[in-house]
């Protein structure tokens, strides 16, 4: 896949992500739980990634799996699942301006972390764009206090 399918994926998905938060909302409010609203969002996942996975790896892939560290292998889905929690919970309360702009803050200091911690250079121009970032996200948060 080329940098700019790459690029287009990764902006529809942003895009989704505020739509996906949106119904989940809805969801929410007719079940009066955030819980089952998020039930809900990894049911549907749950099935459909299923679904795939069996059709393109075949059960094989999942006895690989099994066979390694499981207890590392569920993290990454509880991680999800607190980010969608804190997600919902900040267009809730916050509305999905001051959500997604904290959220991108927040992604992008911890991924020049994890580029640091892997030996990346991080050159200052991408130091500066995440000062810009956060610089942002303070305005976008001052503006709405």
């Amino acid at each position: 896949m080329t940098a700019a399918a790459i690029l287009a994926l990764l902006a529809a998905a942003g895009a989704a992500l505020v739509l996906q938060n949106a119904l989940m909302l809805e969801a929410r409010a007719v079940s009066g739980s955030v819980w089952v609203a998020l039930w809900l969002n990894s049911a549907v996942g749950l099935v459909v990634l299923t679904a795939v996975a069996l059709t393109s790896d075949g059960i094989e892939a999942f006895a690989r799996l099994a066979q390694g560290r499981l207890w590392m292998f569920l993290l990454p889905g509880l991680l999800g699942t607190f980010f969608v929690f804190a997600s919902l919970t900040g267009y809730a309360s916050l509305g999905a301006t001051l959500t997604i702009s904290a959220l991108i803050a927040a992604q992008v200091t911890a991924g020049v972390g994890f580029d640091l911690w892997r030996g990346s250079a991080i050159t200052p121009a991408q130091l500066l764009g995440l000062a810009l970032l956060v610089a942002g996200t303070a305005l976008v948060f001052g503006a709405k206090a």
